[in-house]
């Protein structure tokens, strides 16, 4: 059976593809349909962004459909940039411009705990679905450190840890991190489930 996952961010798709591994699915993502314009994330909450893209890939290609919405939120920021977090420093994306924001912004910040949310949303052909969610505690760096990840990773230094996420070896911020979380919550709520090839959620 496939399952789509509603992405077409090659770092999140190598992710999800690493953590939610289930051998009797082929899994397959947004950039196997071209023909599917890209879902605008307008919703107020990952919970309501990661059910739209499920959603919409799953009526769009009569397949399972599986996506996940996540950001950081900075406390001393009021959480931001929560939602926004992918286009913090305007269009276009830039992680490198993003950091530097973030950063600039908690320059004279005392507080600098944080967190990293998942909301991992998976929706049947007919367009029912369900969410798990995931998270990681932490704190900002005062700098970017590390070449691994992508995102806020350079950043964020997980709690329990002196190694920002960009600084850790996959499997290890794997364990930890709040997509690894939920991923791990998805596969156990839902794993066996999909392995059954059915046509819609069961009763």
């Amino acid at each position: 059976m496939k399952l789509v996952i509603a992405t077409r961010n090659r770092h999140k798709l190598d992710e999800i593809r690493a953590i939610f591994h289930q051998p009797a699915l082929e899994i397959v993502s947004a950039f196997d349909f071209p023909e599917i314009p890209d879902v605008v994330e307008d919703g107020t909450t990952f919970e309501a962004n990661a059910l739209k893209k499920a959603v919409t890939l799953a009526t769009a290609t009569g397949c399972w459909a599986l996506a996940d919405d996540s950001g950081l939120e900075v406390d001393a920021l009021s959480g931001e940039p929560g939602v926004y977090s992918a286009r913090y420093a305007g269009e276009p994306v830039s992680y490198k411009a993003n950091n530097e924001k973030l950063l600039a912004n908690l320059e004279v910040a005392g507080d600098r705990t944080a967190r990293f949310r998942c909301v991992i949303a998976l929706s049947s052909p007919s367009g029912v679905a369900r969410t798990v969610e995931g998270s990681c505690e932490g704190t900002i760096g005062l700098e970017e450190r590390g070449e691994g990840g992508f995102g806020y990773d350079p950043v964020f230094i997980p709690e329990g840890h002196t190694l920002t996420f960009a600084e850790l070896e996959p499997e290890a911020k794997h364990a930890i991190s709040h997509r690894g979380r939920a991923l791990r919550a998805a596969a156990e709520l839902w794993g066996a489930m999909l392995e059954q090839h059915p046509a819609d959620w069961p009763e």
